[in-house]
């Protein structure tokens, strides 16, 4: 049985980590080590023609280079790995299959164009439109004349209607029932890509992954995932933390195709380490601005309720 705290950090290698990457990275360590838990790093690399190659290896480097360490990840193994999702199959296969069998799931034939009506609909939210269950209830026949239309099929999950609660350490007590809020939702995609719902929590559960430290924008998606939880009877991770996202200066979310944004720019105007820990940090409260700052003083009097946006 896996024990005691176990936080992570989980990047995809899509292109290189900006600060805003970066400064999730940090929080997610600080909250692991303050508390002397272990970190795991695993690279989401599922959907694979999004990869860019090297990305992952930079990404180890650049987090290396700031002083940030894990005790498994997909250089130096573990007992929990692979920790590199595209070696993991397997796992979201017999998770899929196990869903299926005990009625859980079922195949969507909606194309494209048809969710694109669905998501231009006046009462979308900002996470989408709700799936209004089009191919929940189709026959074999109707399902059949959708193959034989050439139409692959998705695999939607079967959203539970009781309310699911939980509380973030930063956005307070949260209460939601996926089925109202978004309904049934993709766990395969129609190219056989499993979706990151499915994959983050086969991957939290198996490594026996406690505490959740990522941005504000997959707080939505918690409760999608503790319906996946519960349904694979599955124990939830006990601490979740959705913390703020880095802004550029004109407001904007930053991205990873915004290459000035990350380490290398820094680096090579001759930052050394405790120079961008102490940007990253005083962003969020934890350090006066313009002050550099080590990872030791960090921990020294860590709490993530500290953390505000910039």
């Amino acid at each position: 049985m896996i024990g005691g705290v176990r936080g992570r950090y989980a990047p995809s290698p899509t292109g290189a980590l900006h600060l805003g990457n970066l400064r999730t990275a940090l929080l997610a360590w600080l909250v692991a080590r303050h508390v002397g838990g272990a970190f795991i790093l695993r690279i989401e690399d599922l959907d694979l023609p999004r990869v860019r190659p090297g990305a992952a290896a930079g990404i180890l480097a650049d987090l290396r280079w700031l002083g940030l360490d894990w005790d498994e990840g997909p250089d130096i193994g573990g007992l929990y790995g692979p920790y590199t999702q595209s070696a993991r199959q397997d796992l979201y296969r017999a998770a899929l299959a196990r869903l299926r069998a005990e009625g859980q799931l079922y195949p969507c034939y909606c194309t494209r164009a048809e969710l694109a009506r669905i998501a231009s609909a006046p009462q979308a939210g900002e996470d989408g439109p709700r799936y209004p269950g089009t191919c929940r209830t189709l026959t074999k026949r109707q399902r059949h004349q959708y193959e034989a239309q050439g139409r692959r099929p998705a695999l939607r999950f079967r959203a539970p209607s009781p309310p699911l609660s939980f509380t973030d350490a930063l956005a307070g007590p949260q209460r939601e029932s996926v089925a109202e809020r978004c309904g049934d939702f993709v766990v395969l995609r129609s190219d056989g890509i499993v979706s990151y719902q499915l994959a983050v929590v086969v991957d939290d559960a198996l490594m026996g992954v406690t505490q959740v430290v990522r941005g504000a924008d997959l707080l939505s998606s918690t409760a999608r995932q503790l319906a996946l939880f519960d349904a694979l009877g599955y124990q939830r991770p006990t601490e979740y933390a959705h913390v703020p996202l880095l802004l550029d200066d004109s407001g904007v979310r930053m991205a990873k195709r915004d290459a000035s944004a990350g380490l290398a720019t820094l680096r090579a105007q001759g930052m050394t380490p405790a120079q961008v820990l102490g940007i990253l940090a005083s962003s969020c409260g934890l350090w006066p601005p313009g002050e550099p700052v080590s990872l030791t003083d960090l921990l020294a009097d860590f709490d993530i309720k500290r953390v505000r946006s910039q």
